[in-house]
């Protein structure tokens, strides 16, 4: 077998539309629904579908938990621009500009929590 990339992940949430307002108001994805009403937030050539914590679609995670995700975006803005925006927004700033290393080499990464906890790194290469 030979993974190319990732298509999707799941996200288990407490409030579907907070998290809704969170990914395209804060994070400028966008909100598409889906498969019979389902959700899901579209950026790039990637999705996160959004499952409503207690009303999950099977099959599922063992374990479907708010809060448990720690996901890493690449973004093309400015890294002080995001943290303006996040700062804009009232959106507590955990660490940045931090140097850390991603998937193809080093980068810089600004770190936040979404609505149910989940740590978001925001990153741009170096």
């Amino acid at each position: 077998m030979k993974i190319e990339r990732l298509d999707h992940l799941v996200l288990t949430v407490a409030d579907l539309q907070k998290t809704i307002d969170f990914y395209t108001n804060i994070m400028g994805m966008e909100v598409v629904t889906f498969a019979g009403g389902r959700y899901a937030l579209n950026y790039g050539q990637q999705k996160i579908n959004l499952h409503s914590k207690g009303h999950e679609i099977e099959p599922k995670a063992k374990i479907a938990t708010c809060g448990s995700a720690d996901l890493c975006f690449i973004t093309s803005t400015p890294l002080e621009q995001v943290m303006q925006e996040l700062k804009t927004h009232h959106v507590e700033i955990i660490d940045g500009i931090a140097p850390r290393t991603g998937a193809i080499g080093p980068i810089q990464s600004v770190y936040f929590r979404d609505p149910d906890g989940n740590l978001i790194e925001v990153s741009q290469y170096i």
